[in-house]
């Protein structure tokens, strides 16, 4: 029951690393420093994606899944869970593209809310002048 258990917090893991490797590029606008941690999961993504690299949740998961008496994952885990579930499996490229696009996005409005004075900032610079 432990393994199962640790194979389903592996499984919420990955879909929490997937949402941040789509929507993680938002945070920095609020936190900058945020930003290294997403260029690396968006470097993993790419790489995951160009050169077919298996994750190593995914591995983890079949893994504990297998201790615990379970089938292994019969595909990857966007295989599994997603295509197919969550979108049919001939949008997967599309998916691929717009996932590409809000980290793009997200990339850019960082640099231009990074370039515009903060108007706060400076508020507070007069109001102690």
């Amino acid at each position: 029951m432990g393994y199962r258990i640790l194979a389903e917090v592996v499984m919420v893991t990955h879909l929490v690393f997937l949402g941040y490797l789509t929507f993680g590029g938002f945070l920095a606008w609020r936190w900058p420093w945020s930003f290294w941690p997403h260029l690396l999961v968006a470097s993993w993504g790419i790489i995951a994606v160009t050169i077919g690299v298996e994750c190593p949740l995914t591995y983890a998961e079949d893994r504990l899944r297998e201790l615990a008496g379970q089938p292994g994952l019969p595909t990857g885990f966007i295989d599994h869970y997603i295509e197919g579930v969550i979108y049919p499996e001939h949008y997967t490229i599309g998916i691929r593209w717009l996932m590409a696009a809000m980290v793009a996005i997200s990339w850019t409005g960082l640099v231009i809310r990074r370039r515009r004075p903060n108007r706060h900032r400076d508020r507070r610079i007069d109001a102690s002048l």
